[in-house]
């Protein structure tokens, strides 16, 4: 009887174990988790935005945009004119080609 019930606590040693580590994982992270949180609203976030000279602006259903829309390589971001000339301007490109609209497509 003895030797059973030392083979049955010899057994459930590791899992009590793994269930105490466990617990203790979980309790130092959400203290963690709590200290970053207090300290992240101590802290002023301010977004990582630098303002543009003036050819951003907010298409409706899109958002921001930034340059001429009506451009082949327009990037169609907030963030991006073009992959040719991303940092502008659009004024006076040299690579500027019009971009062609769905509804002058030919129909047949």
């Amino acid at each position: 009887m003895l030797r059973t019930l030392l083979v049955i606590v010899v057994g459930l040693l590791p899992s009590l174990f793994s269930l105490w580590v466990m617990r203790k994982t979980h309790l130092r992270t959400r203290t963690r988790l709590r200290q970053a949180a207090m300290n992240l609203s101590r802290t002023r976030i301010r977004p990582n935005v630098t303002p543009l000279e003036g050819d951003r602006y907010y298409l409706e259903g899109v958002g921001y945009l930034v340059g001429d829309i009506s451009c082949q390589f327009n990037a169609r971001s907030g963030y991006v004119r073009c992959a040719v000339n991303p940092s502008g301007p659009c004024q006076g490109c040299r690579h500027y080609e019009p971009r062609e609209l769905a509804s002058s497509e030919k129909q047949v």
